[in-house]
């Protein structure tokens, strides 16, 4: 089973379509949930799809020039395959929760700009910027790590 988030206005705007729901109504009914668009764009699909969404639902029509009772809202061939392309880049984006480079990243580490202790610090010595050097390429500490820790005592080494 598969739960629909829908905005019954025809066409919907973004500003009514209360994505956040979606993670929501998973956690709520443990159960698969999509959305039923009904927005001009696929803006409202994609950013679905990156709160949980696994079913996207669209009018579609071959040509809205034909005309027909939800012509004005449905989706055109090109636009629907600009659908499919965007919520699957958004799907393949999500990833999971972990901190740190990521397996494809790792080969470029050397390659960030890093810090290291520039002259010999014993246990109690402070972290300042002059007992510390900076290198345009190298495996020392990252700039971000090293903020955090000028001014603050070394406990070991």
């Amino acid at each position: 089973m598969t739960l629909l988030k829908c905005t019954s206005t025809y066409p919907a705007t973004p500003e009514n379509s209360n994505i956040l729901i979606i993670p929501h109504m998973r956690e709520l009914f443990s159960c698969e949930v999509g959305l039923s668009d009904h927005t001009l764009s696929i803006g409202a699909a994609v950013a679905a799809v990156a709160h949980g969404a696994t079913v996207i639902e669209k009018h579609f029509t071959l040509s809205r020039a034909d005309g027909g009772v939800d012509s004005a809202f449905s989706m055109e061939p090109a636009e629907l395959k600009m659908l499919g392309e965007e919520t699957e880049r958004a799907w393949q984006s999500l990833g999971g929760v972990v901190y740190g480079p990521t397996e494809a990243e790792k080969k470029s580490l050397m390659f960030r700009r890093s810090l290291y202790v520039a002259e010999d610090m014993k246990a109690g010595d402070i972290f300042t910027q002059e007992n510390c050097g900076a290198c345009g390429r190298g495996w020392g500490l990252r700039r971000s790590i090293m903020r955090f820790y000028w001014g603050r005592r070394l406990i070991g080494m």
